[in-house]
């Protein structure tokens, strides 16, 4: 009963209240020493962080098993698609780094069509992990992170 109050409440919400909802704002104006650098935040499954773009920012996540990690924007006022926007996903201890590049046209049309744009990496690390992104695009942006164990990713792919 709750899953449907949930399913129903969340029909009456505008896109950026979906985007989310359950969320707190960080303000990611902390430190947070990872890989030798300062990230602004700890992002985690409770919580997202706005901004503008051109940018370029540093998160954290921390995983306590290896697990997929899901960066996802929601774009909001476009004055420009930019020519590409790239995210970086680390490894622990920046032992290793996964490159995702995303062209402008594509990010904003992504957009356009799913009202998110969204890249998953699987990282096999334990601890915590350095996530940086950076757009030349011109826009304001709302970024949530969500992490799926592999175990439970695995599961639901068996599943199908």
């Amino acid at each position: 009963m709750l899953v449907a109050f949930a399913i129903a409440f969340s029909s009456c919400m505008d896109e950026r209240s979906q985007f989310v909802f359950g969320r707190v704002a960080d303000k990611c104006d902390t430190e947070w020493p990872i890989c030798d650098t300062i990230a602004g935040c700890l992002l985690g499954d409770s919580s997202y962080i706005e901004g503008k773009f051109p940018t370029t920012g540093k998160v954290a996540v921390q995983l306590a098993e290896p697990s997929q990690v899901t960066v996802s924007f929601l774009l909001e006022n476009v004055a420009g698609a930019g020519s590409e926007t790239t995210i970086n996903f680390f490894e622990d201890r920046c032992r290793a780094r996964t490159r995702v590049q995303v062209e402008g046209k594509v990010f904003v049309g992504e957009s356009e069509q799913r009202g998110t744009v969204s890249r998953s990496v699987d990282l096999s690390g334990i601890g915590d992990h350095l996530i940086e992104y950076t757009s030349d695009a011109r826009l304001q942006y709302l970024m949530k992170i969500e992490v799926l164990p592999l175990r439970l990713k695995e599961e639901m792919e068996g599943a199908m």
